[in-house]
């Protein structure tokens, strides 16, 4: 059996049960009250257990993980409070991952793996627009046209405003007015650098679920602190991320320990302005990820920036400081009061406002699975570096990761736009070819010609994509909402 991972000392140990590490967790509290250590020290005991980890880096600090640490001044005065003095320092293995390409791997998805519901809300479609989204991936699927990048998208939202009488009967209503809407939403996603985030090759899963040769699990750091300034691509690339391995992960039941624990840092940008149909695929995963071995646990500052009922679902929580400065803040402190296992020794309402940095409220499920007496409790000092890794470092470490190498090039190979492009140019060659009106008779209508360039077209777009075991998918929610998952 996994040993468990001593997390906080108070009255008591507080020991993280491997077991119940995937009923998910909730670490929430103030700017500046200890709940990345928290998060550093949890990352740290997962991975020493052979469990990977993928986390968001927000603040450009987690680098550290990677070497060993502990001469900081205030990791010794916490170790030797806690008894510990005697710990070894240790980092843990790393893989630094950058949707940007410049401080990690590169991490790319494309447009149908994504799915026009995540596109919607990334490129802050309504309703009716978010309906037109639909219709062009549904159209590009009969046509057999790959989107794979964001040109692939452009081109086809272009083919449906320009065959919006003829897709009107089978799909719905194009209007030039969400189509340019569509159009804009695009070109703001590109100049925001969202451009470099769709393509191939795409990322491979099973390279955030590896561990080192002495069996520990490989933490995967996202470089974020740029793309939080984009926090809508923020939230649904970690949330892609999260729905995907839902999709592909097999059934494990209840495991020994996680397959993998995902840490999402500045949870609030998740459930902002969600439209509803989104939040419920957002429960429905974090529900159902678990029996795939997965761990969810949510980093925020105040438990209300979780609806209730996802919040309901984080069966581990570790609450450091609220401030009570606002009639909102109060209603933080009392919320947050009453989501623990009452304490009869303990005002736990009082003691949100009194927690020093480091120091949390500590509720961890017991061994039958049941939350545990809330707790004051000391978070244990990381055993790695504080400081963040330097870029010569940070480069050597990324040369020398079983991913270097596989993600770095781009591939652009045929998809909608090259396919469309040599159908428009095909018909243009074709109409100029065509003889004058007196012998025209004899020869084929322009309007079978035009079905022939398009059965080409089709042809080759399957070829493409059976030469290269590519699969045609229609988002990664897709069979959470019905819309009969993975095409193949």
């Amino acid at each position: 059996m996994s040993e468990p991972i001593l997390l906080a000392r108070g009255t008591r140990d507080h020991l993280l049960l491997p077991g119940f590490v995937n009923r998910h967790g909730l670490v929430a509290g103030a700017t500046g009250t200890g709940k990345t250590v928290t998060v550093r020290v949890l990352a740290e005991g997962l991975s020493r257990l052979g469990v990977p980890v993928f986390l968001a880096d927000v603040k450009g600090d987690l680098s550290g993980l990677a070497l060993p640490g502990g001469d900081d001044p205030r990791v010794v005065e916490r170790a030797a409070k806690l008894g510990l003095a005697d710990r070894v320092a240790a980092g843990c293995p790393v893989a630094f991952w950058d949707p940007l390409g410049e401080r990690g791997h590169p991490v790319r998805t494309t447009v149908s793996e994504m799915g026009p519901l995540l596109l919607a809300r990334l490129l802050n479609l309504n309703e009716t627009q978010g309906g037109v989204l639909q219709i062009v991936f549904r159209a590009a699927d009969d046509e057999g046209l790959l989107l794979l990048d964001l040109k692939d998208l452009r081109a086809m939202v272009q083919f449906a405003a320009e065959h919006a009488p003829s897709l009107r009967a089978r799909y719905g209503t194009v209007s030039p007015a969400s189509a340019g809407a569509i159009q804009r939403a695009l070109l703001a996603l590109e100049e925001q650098g969202g451009e470099r985030l769709f393509g191939e090759p795409a990322l491979d899963l099973a390279d955030l679920l590896r561990t080192d040769a002495q069996g520990r699990g490989v933490i995967n750091i996202l470089a974020a602190d740029r793309l939080i300034g984009a926090p809508k691509l923020y939230a649904t690339l970690l949330l892609w991320l999260l729905a995907e391995l839902y999709e592909r992960l097999p059934e494990v039941g209840d495991p020994e320990q996680p397959k993998l624990v995902f840490i999402f840092d500045e949870a609030h940008l998740l459930f902002d302005e969600a439209p509803p149909v989104l939040l419920e695929k957002i429960e429905q995963v974090v529900r159902l990820v678990r029996s795939k071995g997965v761990g969810v646990w949510f980093c925020t500052q105040s438990p209300l920036d979780i609806p209730d009922s996802v919040l309901g679902q984080l069966g581990n929580r570790v609450q450091h400081a609220l401030r009570a400065f606002t009639p909102r803040d109060q209603k933080s402190v009392r919320a947050a009061a009453e989501t623990f296992r009452a304490n009869p020794g303990l005002d736990v309402a009082a003691a949100l406002t009194e927690l020093g940095v480091g120091e949390a409220l500590v509720s961890l499920l017991d061994a039958e699975g049941r939350p545990g007496i809330v707790d004051r409790a000391l978070i244990l000092p990381p055993l790695s570096r504080l400081a963040p890794l330097g870029d010569a470092e940070r480069a050597a470490l990324v040369r020398h990761s079983p991913a270097f190498g596989r993600y770095d090039q781009a591939v652009d190979r045929a998809s909608a736009y090259e396919l469309l492009a040599a159908r428009a140019a095909a018909l243009t060659a074709g109409n100029a070819a065509a003889p004058p009106p007196a012998t025209r008779a004899r020869r084929e209508p322009a309007s079978q010609q035009a079905q022939m360039v398009d059965a080409l077209a089709k042809s080759a777009a399957r070829a493409v994509g059976s030469t290269l075991g590519r699969q045609l998918i229609r988002g990664v929610m897709g069979s959470l909402l019905g819309g009969g998952g993975r095409r193949r």
